[in-house]
């Protein structure tokens, strides 16, 4: 692929995964606030964004094998643990942003347990196993994740553990 059509892609990848999210966001919120309506208008667009999205990032030949997929994943969560989230949890704290010091916090300690999760989920793809969670629980306050079973509060929020939000095979 020639260069500035790979930068145009990869550009207009980033532009429809954030408006994707951004949308989905905004349907949760409409939802909550009885707006149905715009709550449906919302997602289905959502959906829509997460099309143009998912063609652009084939497009751009970033589908590979599983095991590629996982390192993929494994990449970006380790640079997340690593360097991003404790520089942007300095500056939040630095500059005294509570919410920016507790979103980042959040994110920090979420994506740890992803980095292993994708590490144990790529050895098992090299073996051509499927990772073996039939459960996985997702704090909704600050993305905290557990397999088989939520725990009686979240460890990083406290959130009370019959709120975290099941994904079951």
């Amino acid at each position: 692929m020639k260069k500035m059509t790979k930068e145009f892609l990869l550009a207009a990848f980033s532009g429809e995964s954030q408006a994707h999210m951004r949308y989905a966001i905004f349907a949760e919120d409409a939802r909550m606030k009885g707006k149905t309506g715009l709550a449906n208008l919302f997602e289905a667009i959502s959906y829509a964004e997460y099309v143009h999205a998912k063609n652009h990032f084939k497009a751009l030949k970033k589908l590979g094998s599983i095991p590629e997929n996982v390192e993929q994943c494994i990449e970006g969560e380790s640079f997340e643990v690593e360097e991003m989230y404790p520089v942007y949890n300095e500056v939040s704290k630095f500059q005294q942003e509570k919410e920016a010091q507790r979103s980042t916090h959040y994110a920090l300690e979420a994506e740890k347990i992803h980095e292993d999760m994708y590490r144990k989920a790529k050895k098992l793809a090299e073996e051509e196993k499927d990772y073996p969670a039939k459960k996985i629980f997702i704090c909704p306050v600050c993305g905290h994740t557990v397999e088989e079973g939520a725990p009686e509060k979240c460890p990083v929020c406290g959130v009370p553990g019959e709120k975290f939000k099941e994904f079951s095979v």
